[in-house]
């Protein structure tokens, strides 16, 4: 059953991959919420959401909301914005407990690194909100970008944390990793400058960040 479900989710991933590319908008609006659905699920049937995981759970379904809002008019940004933040927030609390042991310097040297590079990207994304007339979006867009920071940190710290399984920790560090930069695509395809395939690199960089974080939680939590 588990590896039924997981083939279903990669099946919808890849469908909407493909619909993104060919432009089959009816095919991308079934496809996209169905991989976060069939992700949940398998984590449900795998885990049985027990423990910390439940809140690996949580952080699925906000991003199924934020996928919903998203996938239609720019009015719904903000609402889609505010559900992925409170995705990461999900995930930080489950990456996060119980408090990690690792050494302040070490951990302190990735925030600084991850910091400054978050401050340069976010830097053009808000000058590209001014130039596009939607300074408004500013305040949610600086939030967004701290928490996905936060997330990413609490899951290369993984790394470093003699709790956490050596695979688990790279899957979820790969994970955060290729989630972050689906987001940075987004943003800068949406505000900053159109990339070539930016939706479909967006979609692929997203998925498999999700796929990865979910199983990598599963493999570290589940019993």
């Amino acid at each position: 059953m588990t590896y039924l479900l997981l083939g279903l989710v990669f099946a919808a991933a890849v469908t909407d991959w493909v619909a993104v590319a060919k432009g089959w908008r009816k095919v991308e609006i079934i496809c996209k919420p169905a991989t976060l659905i069939l992700l949940f699920a398998w984590l449900c049937v795998q885990t049985h959401l027990e423990g910390v995981l439940v809140w690996f759970g949580a952080g699925a379904l906000l991003s199924l909301a934020g996928d919903v809002f998203l996938m239609f008019s720019d009015r719904w940004f903000v609402p889609g914005l505010a559900a992925f933040l409170l995705a990461h927030l999900g995930y930080i609390a489950g990456f996060n407990m119980p408090l990690p042991n690792v050494s302040p310097l070490w951990s302190l040297g990735i925030a600084v690194v991850l910091g400054l590079g978050a401050a340069r990207l976010l830097r053009r994304i808000v000058d590209g909100l001014a130039a596009n007339n939607l300074r408004r979006l500013t305040g949610p867009v600086l939030l967004y970008g701290m928490v996905i920071t936060i997330m990413l940190l609490s899951a290369l710290l993984t790394l470093m944390r003699l709790d956490w399984k050596a695979g688990a920790a790279l899957m979820v560090s790969a994970g955060a990793i290729l989630f972050y930069f689906s987001d940075g695509i987004l943003a800068w395809n949406k505000f900053v400058t159109p990339v070539k395939n930016g939706r479909l690199i967006n979609m692929i960089a997203y998925h498999l960040g999700q796929i990865l974080l979910i199983a990598g939680a599963a493999v570290q939590f589940g019993k």
